[in-house]
């Protein structure tokens, strides 16, 4: 009885102790998950912040940035317009041969006219200007050089008949002259892949047969009153289409 007493009493002195001891180790426990779970809270605002406020800064830069590229756009808009370029295209002189292509938005337009069962197609580039600046060591009395330092039009010339192969030329057209710089022969059903003889360069061609060419083209319209007319459409185009082109990448960067 005296050892069964005893016992009693000691696990009564010893489970209060270890239910304390167990409740204090809860405690310390839910006290690091409670701190740590804060920690994890304040760094994932932290860091949000910091993502917020890199983001809000990069848009206010990409917005500045935008703002200053239209205030440049707009500048140069109007100065487009109160170009003296910025004329309004004249009808085509009385006689003139072919019918004008005019696409907005391309660098080239077509020319097209039937000619005694003939198809001809021209195709004019964008002018090729000259500000008639010359190097000091030039001689300015080279008459050679005339035509190399005045403005001039690229134009590809192709001359068709049914069931037959073209003739295209190649040629520059400048100021009252107009130069054939290649003649090929081409098969209009032939692949692309296939590249046909050019022929030799034109200028080695003997004199007579060249200037028999020279009046070929220019029986079928291509002569300087023509190609005249061209030089100054194709100017107005260019500028025409310079400004198109900088209210095209204005409403881009409003949008």
């Amino acid at each position: 009885m005296a050892l069964a007493l005893i016992v009693r009493r000691s696990a009564s002195r010893i489970a209060p102790l270890a239910i304390r001891a167990i409740g204090s180790q809860q405690s310390r426990y839910h006290s690091l998950i409670f701190n740590g779970l804060n920690q994890e809270a304040a760094f994932s605002l932290t860091r949000g912040f910091g993502r917020t406020t890199f983001v809000s800064g990069f848009r206010q830069f990409s917005s500045s940035s935008d703002e200053k590229l239209l205030r440049v756009l707009e500048s140069e808009i109007k100065c487009a317009e109160e170009s003296d370029d910025q004329e309004v295209v004249q009808e085509a002189p009385e006689g003139f041969p072919f019918e004008i292509h005019d696409n907005p938005g391309e660098q080239t337009i077509s020319l097209t006219r039937e000619f005694n069962g003939e198809t001809i197609k021209v195709e004019v580039h964008m002018p090729s200007l000259v500000t008639g600046e010359q190097d000091d060591d030039e001689d300015d009395g080279d008459d050679n050089n005339e035509g190399a330092n005045a403005s001039s039009i690229p134009l590809v010339v192709s001359i068709c008949k049914k069931r037959v192969v073209c003739l295209e030329f190649g040629c520059t057209a400048y100021a009252d002259e107009i130069s054939i710089d290649s003649l090929s022969v081409k098969d209009p059903e032939s692949s692309d892949d296939k590249i046909p003889y050019e022929g030799p360069d034109f200028a080695d061609l003997d004199e007579n047969l060249q200037r028999a060419f020279h009046k070929y083209l220019e029986i079928r319209g291509i002569k300087p009153s023509t190609t005249n007319f061209l030089h100054e459409y194709m100017i107005n185009k260019d500028s025409g289409e310079y400004l198109q082109w900088l209210k095209n990448i204005k409403q881009f960067i409003e949008a």
